[in-house]
């Protein structure tokens, strides 16, 4: 196995064991165990957990920002419906079975508080969306503001949905959106 294959065995295993498990609860010997690496293999890729956290998180960005911009692009040239495809993604993800929540407010909420890595991982993956955001509402027209608003949508949806187990959420916050766009844009 190259040394690619390896890092991509243990970020796949790592990405499922954290989503599913949560970071904490996952120990490099599972970690080891569930990727089919040695643990020596393991810690020569990523010496901390830290390391693998932060690479799952980083990955785990990339797969958020190419989904969306695909369902994005896929809406046509239509800004308002660019804007609406945004809360067609979050119900196709809602509706996968292993839906849990944004992996990003997950690790935050468990370890946001003692980990500043973590912690600034996903304040830059937030500040990422917020800015992709405001540049599809920037062709609308309308206020800047609604960009902020249409994010916290978009994570209020996130966090209820994972609670609630009901991927419906995506379809109020995408009526929500209907009318702060119709009202923003109207003004």
């Amino acid at each position: 196995m190259t040394e690619d294959e390896a890092r991509e065995r243990i970020l796949s295993a790592a990405e499922e064991l954290y989503y599913r498990k949560g970071y904490a609860a996952v120990g490099m010997d599972e970690l080891r165990q569930s990727a089919g690496v040695s643990l020596r293999r393991l810690y020569g890729l990523f010496p901390a957990k830290n390391d693998i956290v932060a690479a799952v998180l980083e990955r785990k960005h990339g797969e958020w920002e190419s989904g969306l911009t695909a369902a994005v692009t896929d809406a046509g040239g239509d800004p308002r419906a660019r804007l609406l495809a945004v809360y067609g993604y979050l119900e196709d993800w809602f509706c996968t079975d292993d839906f849990r929540g944004c992996a990003f407010i997950n690790a935050f909420g468990e370890l946001g508080g003692t980990n500043p890595e973590v912690a600034e991982l996903v304040r830059s993956h937030k500040a990422s969306f917020q800015e992709y955001m405001s540049g599809l509402v920037a062709s609308t027209g309308a206020s800047p503001l609604l960009a902020a608003q249409l994010s916290i949508l978009a994570e209020g949806a996130q966090s209820t949905a994972a609670i609630s187990g009901d991927a419906a959420v995506a379809a109020q916050a995408r009526g929500a959106a209907e009318v702060l766009i119709d009202a923003a844009v109207a003004a």
